[in-house]
């Protein structure tokens, strides 16, 4: 007596009719294009996660080279000078503190600017 896989089968396709809901047209009722547009949907999703991580880090960078130059110095100096001094903030942080306490990153703008050597500095003013 063979064994038929009936439930196995039923509950596997579930979980992708579940997936499904909402879908338009057949694509929330017929098995072929349930299975190819859930999985397609679920490629997007994931690209999607990896995108937005990255818009969030453009959006960080943005925010700090804006407090940057309220205080006179760019985006690109201002981490080179973190880097010398040995200042290890994620863009993340640096840019919460730039948006809520001014006053802390005034202090960390200051002391990214007097790691700079004095021939930079020359440089940029040229």
């Amino acid at each position: 007596m063979r064994i038929k896989s009936g439930v196995t089968t039923r509950r596997h396709k579930r979980k992708y009719f579940k997936l499904a809901k909402g879908f338009y047209s057949d694509k929330s009722r017929k098995w072929r294009m349930v299975k190819q547009q859930v999985e397609k949907s679920l490629t997007a999703s994931y690209t999607g996660r990896k995108d937005r991580k990255g818009e969030f880090r453009s959006l960080w960078t943005q925010r700090i080279n804006a407090a940057c130059r309220e205080h006179g110095t760019t985006y690109s100096r201002f981490i080179a000078g973190l880097k010398k001094a040995g200042i290890s903030l994620n863009r993340k942080m640096l840019s919460e503190i730039a948006v809520t306490d001014a006053g802390s990153f005034k202090h960390l703008v200051s002391l990214a600017g007097s790691t700079v050597s004095p021939k930079s500095q020359a440089q940029a003013a040229a």
